[in-house]
């Protein structure tokens, strides 16, 4: 998932399809004073039911996985973990209940490699 902006998640346990939409990424400091980052997002239902989603990125996991990747955190790259792990919270119904998630340090290591899989060159050739 390059494209972090608007995209559409599922389908859920249940069938359904959801437009996703950014809203904000926020250092979690100044929201709720948590070592974190914080990315919202909209999520909107085939009825047109709207629903507000922030999904938490652990600001040490964070760090640990942009070393690992050897990349630089930004804030594309963490809307874009943010964005992977609403569409898994999604697909699989784990977490849907709630208004915010906090993503565990394993799920942040598997969004950062297909992040790294999807902006590596030959995933766009064909």
């Amino acid at each position: 998932m390059l494209n972090f902006r608007e995209f559409e998640a599922g389908p859920d346990p249940f069938g359904r399809k959801f437009q996703v939409l950014f809203q904000w990424l926020q250092t979690a400091i100044s929201l709720r004073n948590a070592d974190a980052v914080d990315v919202k997002f909209t999520v909107v239902d085939e009825s047109g039911a709207r629903t507000a989603k922030t999904i938490a990125l652990p600001l040490a996991d964070l760090s640990r996985a942009s070393a690992a990747a050897g990349r630089q955190m930004d804030d594309a790259w963490c809307a874009r973990l943010a964005g992977l792990h609403l569409r898994r919270v999604v697909e699989t119904g784990e977490d849907m209940e709630k208004e915010l998630v906090t993503v565990s340090p394993a799920d942040l290591a598997r969004h950062a490699a297909e992040v790294a899989r999807l902006e590596r060159p030959e995933a766009h050739a064909g």
